[in-house]
């Protein structure tokens, strides 16, 4: 469904049940990060009424999120960490040109953050199926739906704001392109890493 190109291999889990509490910080600050494109898209494409309507829902959404985690990082006896960069992100976001018009912008913004929830939504799902602690697990299927719809929801507003052929392509050569990416990826308790 997510239309990943490289799945996460499993042992990952291994790697984030040895640091519960760094995961949790790291996902606590892609919460924020979430919440600060939502923002960012409205003050930069207000004009895209239905998108402003979608982002504003996901603002608070993405906040009750953090909140989520936040509590969790609180009731385990733990206080949130410092946020440190997102290698995958810094990676992924280099790979459309900059510039072009308002509209290309949009679509390449929205395709990347289709992405990064569909692989959000990828570890969200691993992470329920595998981790021995019962509580996250629960936790992170719950997470895992929620983070599939959003991946849909910026796939659907890229493809309605652009030409769906060229979306189309762009999609899949930005799939080819991060399942490079993750090669050297997964060997560090962070959702993304």
């Amino acid at each position: 469904m997510l239309g990943l190109k490289l799945p996460t291999d499993p042992r990952w889990v291994n790697i984030v049940e040895k640091n519960i509490e760094e995961i949790l910080t790291d996902h606590a600050f892609c919460e924020q990060k979430a919440t600060s494109t939502a923002i960012s898209l409205i003050v930069s494409f207000p004009e895209y009424t239905d998108l402003v309507k979608e982002m504003i829902e996901l603002v608070k959404e993405e906040m009750s999120h953090f909140k989520m985690v936040h509590d969790l990082i609180l009731e385990r006896g733990w206080t949130l960490g410092r946020d440190r960069k997102d290698d995958y992100v810094l990676q992924l976001i280099k790979f459309f040109p900059k510039g072009g018009s308002r509209t290309t912008q949009l679509v390449h913004r929205l395709l990347y953050a289709a992405l990064i929830e569909a692989r959000s939504c990828e570890r969200f799902r691993l992470l329920s199926e595998e981790l021995q602690d019962k509580q996250l697990a629960k936790f992170y299927k719950k997470l895992m739906i929620s983070e599939a719809s959003h991946y849909t929801m910026f796939l659907g507003f890229a493809r309605q704001y652009g030409e769906l052929n060229d979306v189309n392509t762009k999609w899949q050569e930005l799939l080819d392109y991060e399942a490079k990416i993750m090669k050297n990826l997964g060997k560090s308790e962070t959702v993304h890493g």
